[in-house]
């Protein structure tokens, strides 16, 4: 009896498809598109490679969270008043500032103040961690290796003239590759697609179906072209919003609050007067 050869592993197989060897990264792109067409990747391992091209190119500046809706931590507050704060907005770190949104001093992690209750005493400026400074320049995939080397979860966002712009995590840049990560922002209940913040604003998952955001809104979209409200704001951009990104229409704000290449996740919506 003959022995069949092997079949070729998967890069073996890919590596038909990278000959000859691309010269830019639109060829290697088009090798890829190729590739999926054929089977060789499925979608997500498409999307993920795309996902490393983009970050090897792309700055600090288009995925921060603008310095606007940074949620901080006055050094002089008092533990009345920080723990609401870290409770409402369930973040596991805070940027602490003295004076100004411009002085920075420190990052508290959420779980030090488990010294709080176990009754050692609440020195805020002891807890702190130190800040990691940024340009918004860096570019994503320097900055991953920094963050993997150094042990940070997050940075401090500065202007050309020092002053803060914005904040970055760890999170934000892996996102970029592998899609949305469940976080602070995400709710899985269904009754908990909508949720009102202290602002009286609205924090509302892109794939609420518009007949039941027109329940809670008193809005009246149709839902014969678009199923979602994501779709719906996703047809009134005319291209993939970025984060931090707005549009208006029909008495409503709608900012995007969370998104990655491929879809948005978590808007933020507001009533206007």
């Amino acid at each position: 009896m003959i022995d069949e050869p092997p079949k070729p592993n998967w890069f073996e197989r890919l590596g038909t498809w990278l000959s000859p060897e691309p010269e830019t990264k639109d060829e290697l792109l088009d090798i890829l598109q190729g590739a999926f067409q054929h089977n060789l990747l499925d979608a997500e391992a498409l999307a993920m490679i795309e996902g490393v091209l983009d970050v090897s190119e792309r700055q600090v500046r288009s995925i921060m969270i603008p310095r606007a809706q940074m949620d901080m931590i006055d050094i002089n507050d008092t533990v009345d008043e920080i723990i609401p704060v870290i409770i409402e907005t369930a973040h596991s770190r805070f940027p602490v500032i003295d004076k100004n949104k411009d002085d920075v001093i420190g990052i508290l992690l959420a779980k030090d103040l488990l010294q709080y209750y176990a009754n050692s005493g609440f020195h805020l400026r002891e807890m702190l961690r130190p800040a990691v400074f940024i340009p918004e320049s860096k570019r994503l995939n320097v900055l991953l290796k920094e963050f993997r080397a150094s042990r940070n979860h997050m940075a401090i966002v500065v202007d050309e003239y020092g002053g803060v712009s914005g904040l970055v995590t760890i999170e934000d840049v892996l996102e970029q590759i592998v899609g949305d990560i469940e976080d602070e922002y995400d709710f899985d209940e269904t009754e908990d697609n909508i949720i009102q913040d202290k602002g009286g604003r609205y924090r509302v998952k892109a794939l609420t179906e518009i007949e039941d955001f027109n329940a809670s809104f008193g809005t009246t979209f149709a839902d014969d072209e678009f199923d979602t409200i994501g779709g719906l704001v996703l047809n009134h951009f005319g291209h993939m919003p970025k984060r931090g990104e707005f549009i208006a229409f029909a008495g409503l704000r709608f900012e995007v609050l969370r998104a990655d290449s491929r879809r948005v996740h978590t808007l933020l919506v507001e009533k206007q007067a």
